[in-house]
C-alpha cells in the first residue's frame, strides 16, 4: 500500500463510523479474575523456581519525562496556585529524591541552610545544559538512591530482574533512537558498579507504522512540504515484540518499578504470573493432544478464560484445537483504588463474548455502559506474561490475532493547530484481542507508577531502611 492510498484508509478510519467496544459485564472475582490462596501462591512460585526457562522483560521505555516536570515548567513560566503547592512540597521534601545525590556540593549545602533558589534548582534538572530531564525519556530520570548507588528506571529494571532465574533473565527496551547510546551507557555504569554483565537488547518503534495526521475538516497536514506523521501508540510494539523469540516474556511499564528494598512482592508476582503461564500451557498442550470438550469445560471452570458463548461455538475437534493453540497471557489485575488504567471486562462484539482489557477511552461513557465501569473492580498495571509460541514449540505471527476494529482516534493540538490521527489498537487492547487470557488478582504493592515526580516521594519508592 503506498502513501496516497494509507492516507485515503486512515482518513476513512479518524473520520468515519468508528464504533465503542461494548461492555458486557466487569470482570470479578471468579467471573473472570481467579483469586489465589497463600497456599496455592506457593506452590506455583515454588514450580517457577524450578522452571528451566528464563524470562525476557519486554519494557516499552519510548516515553518522555516532560510531564514528570510540569509544575516545575509551570513555575518557571506562569505559575498558578496548585503549581506553587507542588513546588513547596517539592523543595520541602528535595532532599528525599534521588536526583539531590548528584547535586553540585555547594548547592547541597545551601539546600541544606534554607538558602538555595527554588527557580534555580527546577533550571538544574530542566535546562538542557544543565540535567535536561525533561527532554530525557523517563526511564534516564534518576528514581531511586540505594546507597552508594543512584539509580535510573533502566538499571532500576535490570537490577531486580536479574533476580529471578538465578540471574538468567533477559531485558530488551523498547527506546527512542536519539536516546538509545546514552540509555546504553546507563546500563554500562551499572556493570561497572555490580562487577556483572547483563544481557539487554533494544529496538525503535518503526517509523513506518507513525499514522498520518489531519485537520479538523478531514486536510492532510504537511511540514515542510511533507505529511505530517505522529507515532500510531504503544499497539504499535506489535511488531517489535513479534521478533523475540524467547518461550517467556514479561511485558511492564518502565516507570512502575519500586525501590530494590520494595522488590519483594514485584518479584514473587512475576513468579506467580509465570508460574501459572507454565502450567495453563501445559494443561493446553494435553488438550491439544487428545481433543475432548468435556476437559476443556473442565479447565475452563478453573481458569476462567472463555465466555459461555465461546465455548458453545466449540462443536468439532479442530475446533478445540484452533481454540486451545493461541498465544497466552496471564495478566496480573490489582485491586481499583481509584488509579489510572485500563480495566478487565467481558465485551460484546456483535454477540461474542470475550475477556479483555479496555481502557476507558473505548467505552461510551454514558447510560448503561457507564454503570457497567464503574462496577469494575479491578485494573490492568500493566504486568502481563505471555508466551508467543504455540503448543508445537513454533512462533507465532503475532499480527494475525490483533483486532484492527480496535483503533484509537486521537485529538491533540500540534503547534496552535487541533489535530487528528488514529492510533493502532493498544498492544495490551485489541493488539491481543485474540490471544487466550487470564486474569489473577495481585497485590497493589507491585504498583507505583511514576507521573510526576512527586510521586517519588512515596514509600514504595524510599529505601525501607530509612523510613
Amino acid at each position: 500500500m503506498n502513501s496516497e492510498e494509507k492516507i485515503k484508509e486512515q482518513r476513512e478510519k479518524v473520520f468515519g463510523e468508528h464504533s465503542k467496544v461494548v461492555l458486557f459485564a466487569p470482570c470479578r472475582i471468579d467471573e473472570g479474575i481467579i483469586l489465589l490462596n497463600d497456599t496455592a501462591k506457593k506452590e506455583i512460585v515454588q514450580k517457577f523456581k524450578k522452571s528451566v526457562l528464563s524470562p525476557l522483560y519486554f519494557i516499552p521505555a519510548s516515553g518522555s519525562g516532560s510531564r514528570m516536570f510540569a509544575f516545575l515548567y509551570d513555575f518557571l513560566n506562569q505559575p498558578d496556585k496548585a503549581d506553587l503547592s507542588a513546588v513547596e512540597r517539592f523543595l520541602n521534601h528535595i532532599q528525599e529524591f534521588a536526583f539531590f545525590q548528584i547535586f553540585p556540593n555547594e548547592l547541597k549545602e545551601r539546600i541544606i541552610e534554607n538558602t538555595a533558589d527554588a527557580e534555580e534548582i527546577a533550571r538544574l534538572l530542566l535546562d538542557e545544559k544543565a540535567f535536561n530531564y525533561g527532554n530525557f525519556p523517563k526511564g534516564l530520570v534518576p528514581f531511586h538512591f540505594n546507597e552508594p548507588f543512584v539509580l535510573n528506571p533502566f538499571q532500576e529494571h535490570v537490577l531486580q530482574g536479574t533476580r529471578l532465574s538465578n540471574g538468567r533473565a533477559k531485558f530488551h527496551f523498547t527506546v527512542q533512537p536519539e536516546y538509545e547510546e546514552k540509555i546504553k551507557e546507563s546500563i554500562s555504569n551499572l556493570e561497572g558498579l555490580t562487577g556483572k554483565k547483563y544481557n539487554v537488547s533494544y529496538s525503535i518503534q518503526s517509523r513506518d507504522s507513525d499514522s498520518y495526521a489531519f485537520d479538523i475538516d478531514g486536510n492532510t497536514i504537511f511540514e515542510n512540504g511533507i505529511p505530517l506523521r505522529r507515532p500510531a501508540g504503544h499497539g504499535a510494539l506489535i511488531e517489535n515484540l513479534n521478533q523475540l523469540d524467547e518461550e517467556l516474556i514479561f511485558i511492564k511499564n518502565i516507570d512502575n518499578v519500586q525501590h530494590f528494598s520494595h522488590s519483594n512482592f514485584s518479584m514473587e508476582t512475576w513468579s506467580i504470573l509465570g508460574g501459572m503461564l507454565q502450567s495453563f500451557k501445559n494443561e493446553l498442550k494435553t488438550i491439544y493432544n487428545q481433543p475432548s470438550k468435556e476437559k476443556l469445560i473442565e479447565l475452563n471452570a478453573n481458569y476462567q478464560f472463555l465466555s459461555p458463548s465461546e465455548l458453545a461455538n466449540i462443536q468439532h475437534e479442530e475446533d478445540i484445537k484452533n481454540c486451545v493453540n493461541r498465544p497466552i497471557r496471564v495478566c496480573g489485575m490489582v485491586k481499583n483504588e481509584g488509579q489510572p488504567g485500563g480495566g478487565p471486562f467481558w465485551i460484546d462484539d456483535n454477540g461474542k463474548i470475550s475477556k479483555q482489557i479496555v481502557e476507558k477511552a473505548q467505552i461510551n461513557i454514558q447510560g448503561e455502559q457507564f454503570r457497567l465501569m464503574v462496577k469494575s473492580t479491578h485494573f490492568n498495571p500493566v504486568m502481563i506474561a505471555l508466551t508467543t509460541k504455540d503448543l508445537d514449540g513454533n512462533k507465532f505471527d503475532l499480527t494475525k490475532f490483533v483486532d484492527d476494529s480496535k483503533y484509537f482516534v486521537v485529538e491533540k493540538n500540534q503547534k496552535g493547530q487541533d489535530i487528528k490521527f488514529m492510533e493502532l489498537p493498544g498492544l495490551w487492547n485489541g493488539g491481543m484481542a485474540y490471544w487466550n487470557t487470564l486474569f489473577v488478582e495481585i497485590s497493589s504493592e507491585t504498583f507505583s507508577p511514576v507521573k510526576t515526580i512527586l510521586d517519588l516521594l512515596n514509600s514504595q519508592h524510599l529505601n525501607s531502611k530509612c523510613n
